[in-house]
């Protein structure tokens, strides 16, 4: 007896793991008795998240009816260290670690999601292709704008040669100083354009991220699950909405644009509620194909918000000579960061 129980611990201990594994089920739960009452809170989400989501979209657009802030002022620069702190937690804390575990789960084959850290060579080659794209971008609308502002300009400075009184105050009232009134625009322009390439990028960002989400919940049937996720959710893209209701205010799109972009954020989520409705019957949450779609776009809007939020937010308010000339200001602004972090970071606990 006492030599079969070394035998049998070796057993045990060589069959524990496979035990441990196989906890881990990827089989699809069976809540059809719970379906009914959660298609009436996946309706109450999308119309909660939709609400949240118009509302701190709108609310940095409407702000510039609101002196405090406008960009001159030093509450500026608060709010926006704000949102970029909710965009820079998005990206870290609530999409990273989901990509991890989608990329790294159980359910998918140890050859070659096991073997290579997927999760960070895409988001890595995100930031990278947002940084091209970001380069390129600004580069195109400037060539395109110069290209056909430099015949104006140059008959214009032709005909002040000739005839000063029909031109010259609109160049400069002093002399023939002929770029001294322009350089100001001609400095701003670039900057404009670059925080509407950014806006734009940004939105695909978010919006990848958000119509995952809102698949997920509409997809899933565990009340236990879907009930936090209404007010989780609802916070998230309202502080989501917040910072990017910022930069499309920064870009000075027309009413119009800014109208379409707003509305198409505030859809995306509530969309991917009702896809996932349409699809819940035949949705595996743990199937390898789901997990490796799931995996590698989460991970690819990681890297696209991260970057965006150190480069295109964060390094182009913080290095302001304003902000930087402005002890209290850059107080206020560091402060107004940690803040967005935090509450976006907290909310990571429930969604």
């Amino acid at each position: 007896m006492l030599k079969i129980t070394p035998l049998i611990s070796i057993f045990v201990l060589l069959y524990y793991p496979s035990t441990v594994r196989g906890e881990c089920t990827c089989d699809v739960e069976d809540t059809e008795q719970n379906n009914g009452e959660a298609l009436k809170f996946k309706l109450a989400a999308i119309a909660t998240i939709l609400v949240a989501g118009a509302l701190g979209v709108s609310l940095p657009l409407l702000g510039k009816k609101i002196p405090a802030l406008r960009p001159e002022n030093d509450v500026f620069f608060m709010v926006n260290a704000f949102a970029a702190g909710v965009i820079l937690a998005t990206g870290f804390v609530h999409i990273l670690p989901e990509a991890f575990d989608s990329l790294t789960s159980p359910c998918l084959g140890e050859n070659p999601w096991g073997n290579f850290p997927f999760t960070g060579l895409v988001a890595m080659m995100s930031a990278i292709g947002t940084l091209m794209i970001d380069s390129f971008a600004t580069a195109y609308y400037k060539r395109q704008h110069f290209d056909k502002s430099r015949p104006q300009l140059v008959d214009e400075e032709m005909a002040d040669n000739h005839s000063g009184h029909v031109h010259v105050h609109t160049h400069a009232t002093h002399g023939h100083a002929h770029g001294s009134a322009d350089s100001p625009q001609e400095l701003a322009l670039p900057e404009l354009i670059r925080k509407r390439v950014v806006s734009q990028v940004l939105e695909i960002g978010i919006v990848v991220h958000s119509v995952i989400i809102g698949i997920s919940l509409g997809a899933s049937e565990d009340l236990d699950i879907i009930k936090p996720l209404i007010a989780a959710l609802s916070f998230h893209q309202f502080f989501e909405g917040m910072g990017l209701g910022g930069c499309i205010s920064q870009a000075k799109f027309k009413s119009r644009s800014m109208a379409i972009m707003a509305t198409f954020f505030s859809l995306t989520t509530p969309v991917g509620i009702a896809i996932g409705i349409g699809i819940s019957s035949v949705y595996e949450e743990n199937s390898p194909t789901a997990l490796i779609v799931e995996g590698i776009f989460n991970s690819a809007s990681a890297g696209i918000l991260i970057y965006m939020a150190l480069v295109d937010l964060l390094a182009a308010d913080f290095m302001n000579p304003i902000l930087q000339s402005n002890s209290r200001l850059q107080l206020g602004a560091n402060a107004s960061l940690l803040l967005g972090a935090g509450c976006m970071s907290v909310l990571a606990k429930w969604a």
